[in-house]
């Protein structure tokens, strides 16, 4: 009847019974450490391991009950399963009050009692694994944050190792959608400063006439709606790390005051009375060609090498070879909880499709089917049309309709000087659309 062997204490005071039970117990190749007292079974389970407590109630020196009681006290997670001649619901209900897995009552018989044993070893099981699971977050390495295991991502890893102890400004550049802000986050956690804060900014995302106070502060009265007095995002990193997420999207009036800050390590506040001294790491992202918009006038050339001290390259998901399985398996997991049936084809579809997307693409695509596919095979009639060759409508039938929108990017990124964001504004489309549709027309 056992599925499972393991090692187990049997604590009982009455002889007979206890060669009985071990009898049994034995009988299923189970180890039996056997003791006639609590206290002889509390100084066994202090030195030695065991899967499993089997324990009489009514025991001289010690109680089943006080044993318990002690074996919780000392945070052992031992299941412990609990036998009683006096069946009441008192010593029931306090057995379990203190931890006991179940509780049974003599005389028992020989498949009840390896019932019993079966299914309070599973639940030892799955406790160890629980608690497994919650040391391996709590002391998640910063690194698995960041899945795959491709040369191309294996390079980047590399890079991260050797500049996060460092004190040293980083430039994470890479493609919309390819987990910039996760190397942001070990590049800090792997440092000095992980102790301190970590503080990112989207400068895309925020209004330009609002992105000095967000980073710098302001004082109150400084500016309509400035009820109060609010520190900007470098002072809120102070000794910690300050990520400035598509840098390359800033107002050149702008970065000068960036740059002051980097050089001085000072701040003045919108309103302030003067500059404050701050202490923080600069870790600075783009999806854009920096060395470009210098070229161009849209990005302080002084500034770029102040920012570009060490490079770090994101590499698209498509140039992650063997990394699209992984991630997929991975996401799925995680929205559903366990892993996901997938075709022979529908993983070839996976590695031959682009990405244009990139991982957050892969992860929006896992959620949806989550939801849509969530008992089925995953097969490529699961995916959206975009990612089925051959099914996408003709040139011929949609070539006009095709015709008018590349223009409309094309035009729009014209007017913004190749600036996405400002691009993806104008069309009033997200920005991670617009990647893909230049990637589509070939525009990118």
């Amino acid at each position: 009847m056992s599925t499972m062997q393991a090692r187990i204490l049997l604590a009982e005071d009455d002889p007979n019974l206890l060669k009985v039970i071990a009898y049994h117990l034995k009988k299923e190749r189970h180890v039996v450490s056997e003791a006639r007292d609590g206290l002889a079974a509390f100084d066994l389970l202090t030195h030695d391991s065991y899967d499993l407590l089997l324990t009489d109630v009514r025991m001289p020196k010690m109680s089943g009950l006080e044993l318990l009681q002690a074996v919780r006290q000392r945070g052992m997670e031992i299941p412990v399963l609990v036998m009683t001649a006096y069946g009441t619901i008192h010593d029931a209900v306090e057995a379990m009050r203190l931890g006991a897995s179940d509780y049974l009552a003599k005389p028992v018989e020989g498949e009840a009692l390896l019932l019993a044993v079966n299914k309070a070893l599973r639940l030892g099981i799955l406790t160890n694994e629980n608690r497994r699971l919650r040391e391996n977050l709590l002391q998640k390495k910063p690194l698995e944050s960041i899945i795959g295991t491709s040369a191309a991502i294996n390079e980047t890893l590399g890079v991260i190792r050797r500049v996060a102890p460092t004190d040293a400004t980083v430039l994470v550049t890479g493609e919309s959608g390819t987990g910039k802000e996760l190397v942001a986050q070990a590049l800090h956690s792997l440092s000095p400063r992980m102790g301190k804060p970590f503080v990112a900014l989207n400068c895309a995302a925020v209004p330009k006439d609002l992105l000095e106070s967000e980073l710098f502060g302001h004082e109150r009265g400084s500016f309509t709606g400035a009820t109060e007095s609010r520190p900007g995002k470098f002072l809120q990193a102070e000794g910690g790390t300050l990520f400035l997420d598509e840098i390359g999207d800033m107002e050149i009036g702008l970065q000068a005051k960036i740059l002051r800050a980097l050089q001085e390590r000072v701040v003045e506040p919108v309103g302030g009375k003067g500059p404050q001294k701050v202490d923080v790491r600069i870790i600075a992202a783009t999806n854009r060609n920096l060395l470009s918009a210098v070229k161009s006038g849209h990005f302080r050339e002084d500034l770029y090498w102040r920012v570009n001290v060490v490079p770090i390259n994101v590499p698209p998901l498509r140039e992650r070879h063997g990394d699209v399985r992984l991630l997929f398996f991975y996401f799925w997991k995680m929205f559903c909880g366990y892993p996901p049936q997938l075709s022979a084809e529908a993983e070839k579809g996976l590695n031959d499709y682009s990405w244009p997307g990139n991982v957050r693409e892969l992860q929006s695509l896992c959620q949806r089917l989550a939801i849509l596919h969530p008992g089925g095979e995953i097969t490529p009639e699961s995916f959206p049309p975009e990612m089925r060759p051959g099914e996408q409508e003709s040139d011929e039938q949609t070539g006009g309709l095709r015709a008018i929108e590349r223009n409309a990017i094309k035009k729009a990124l014209e007017s913004s000087s190749g600036n996405q964001s400002a691009a993806a504004r104008a069309l009033r489309i997200p920005r991670h659309i617009l990647i893909y549709r230049m990637k589509k027309y070939g525009l990118s």
